[in-house]
């Protein structure tokens, strides 16, 4: 609820920005704002579609309600290791050519496939 009011705002700000100030600069940045937290309020609303109200959301749950397992918590994964390297290899290629920038990406890509698939058979 609270990122998507903030969604609101900044699409608003952007829009009104945009249309008084013609700064295009501006403009962008209050959009991608706006992107960012429209983002994280679609994958909270997602999360409460799927799971349903929290005990601690509910007004008559009780305390027994919110014992148990709360989450799964993943091991420790060489994987975010593996893209921050691709990243900057990816940043450095940049400045220095195009095969630095591509071994990059193929490094990035490789380490993004494996967080996003490293739980999927669980």
């Amino acid at each position: 609820m609270l990122f998507g009011g903030v969604a609101v705002f900044f699409g608003g700000s952007a829009a009104l920005y945009g249309v008084w100030s013609r700064d295009e600069t501006g403009t962008v940045a209050l959009v991608v704002a706006c992107a960012m937290a429209a983002l994280v309020a679609f994958f909270c609303l997602i999360q409460y579609r799927r799971r349903g109200a929290r005990a601690q959301d509910r007004g008559d749950a009780d305390v027994a309600d919110g014992a148990g397992p709360v989450a799964f918590f993943p091991d420790e994964s060489p994987w975010p290791v593996l893209t921050a390297l691709g990243f900057a290899m990816t940043a450095t290629g940049v400045v220095f050519g195009l095969w630095l920038f591509l071994i990059g990406l193929g490094v990035l890509a490789r380490g993004v496939y494996g967080m996003v698939f490293q739980y999927a058979r669980r």
